[in-house]
């Protein structure tokens, strides 16, 4: 069992981490064009790999070379690793005398980074080390970082330990001073006047998910005024960023349905969500944030790995879940 000095050790390591993630991928961006950072450097079962991830998984590994305490050895699971072999620090140790498994997406929202055009959030999580038995609900410490645009000022840091709730601060981007930042998701009961989204953010089932979501606000809001529930969309082509919205009280529902939908289509190659995408679910579940996989109904889970696709669903609260979930999973059933 992990001591609360232990755990809350890890929880400021991993923040500290992402600062100095934060710090080399702003400053690459800042110095080189969109055109070089987009380059695709590598495919991997997980995902592409931009030019911009390689400047983030090397500070990644060069980081925790440096900082992290040899008394906590640890396993390193993150995007196109899985090319190189196993990672673990102190380097060179077996994975079987690792205490620990980290999870980690250094940049969750590679497109929106690269072409400056919407905060992308570097991602983490620490597990105790369960070999291939590891899962999201073993996360026990959790950190998300906003990786902000040239032209914001300021970067949210969100992190979390198990039953802790939420730790949570803004950094000055101009300055570099920070200071505590409070959170509060939505306390609405419905959808309607406020955001919430099926995930669609490629041509790839477009035409199913869209039509899925259509039907979902039709049966929830029959009666809207003027045929419209006017609930907004908005596709934020971040895992992360999407957890965030709904942390900060910004979105009510999000659903991301693709394996799913990519499975009644056969679109078996098509990209979805990733556990590593998923490393920080810890700080939305801390937060409140109500997080299931929209088959079961039960506490989202996955393999913590790179390649295992993930479908979905997170409500602002408990009411919004008990408003929209029993319709969605009528509709899954039905459609999917």
């Amino acid at each position: 069992m992990s001591s609360s000095n232990e755990l809350e050790r890890m929880r400021i390591l991993l923040c500290e981490l992402q600062n100095h993630l934060r710090k080399i991928i702003c400053t690459a961006r800042d110095a080189d064009t969109a055109q070089a950072l987009a380059g695709v450097a590598e495919v991997t079962p997980a995902d592409t790999i931009y030019e911009i991830d390689k400047i983030s998984e090397s500070a990644i590994v060069a980081w925790f070379a440096e900082h992290w305490p040899a008394e906590l050895p640890v396993e390193l699971i993150m995007e196109g690793a899985e090319a190189h072999g196993a990672i673990t620090i102190p380097k060179g140790t077996p994975i079987g005398e690792t205490a620990w498994k980290c999870i980690l997406d250094p940049i969750d929202g590679t497109r929106n980074m690269m072409y400056d055009k919407r905060a992308a959030w570097a991602l983490a999580g620490i597990a105790p080390q369960r070999g291939g038995k590891n899962t999201l609900q073993d996360i026990a410490v959790a950190a998300m970082t906003a990786l902000p645009t040239s032209r914001e000022w300021r970067s949210d840091q969100l992190s979390a330990i198990r039953g802790e709730g939420l730790f949570c601060t803004a950094c000055d981007m101009r300055d570099g001073t920070s200071g505590p930042i409070e959170f509060h998701p939505s306390k609405a009961s419905d959808c309607q006047h406020g955001f919430a989204s099926v995930v669609r953010f490629f041509p790839d089932g477009l035409g199913l998910l869209g039509e899925l979501e259509e039907r979902l606000w039709k049966k929830l809001y029959p009666d809207a005024p003027g045929g419209s529930p006017l609930v907004f969309n908005d596709q934020y082509i971040t895992t992360g960023g999407q957890l965030y919205e709904l942390i900060a009280g910004h979105d009510r529902f999000i659903a991301d349905l693709r394996p799913l939908v990519f499975k009644k289509l056969g679109l078996d190659g098509s990209l979805s969500t990733h556990p590593y995408d998923l490393a920080a679910a810890l700080v939305a579940e801390e937060a409140g944030i109500v997080l299931v996989d929209p088959v079961s109904g039960k506490a989202l889970n996955a393999p913590l790995d790179t390649t295992t696709p993930v479908a979905w669903v997170a409500f602002a609260n408990e009411a919004i879940a008990a408003h929209i979930g029993p319709v969605l999973n009528k509709l899954i059933q039905e459609m999917l």
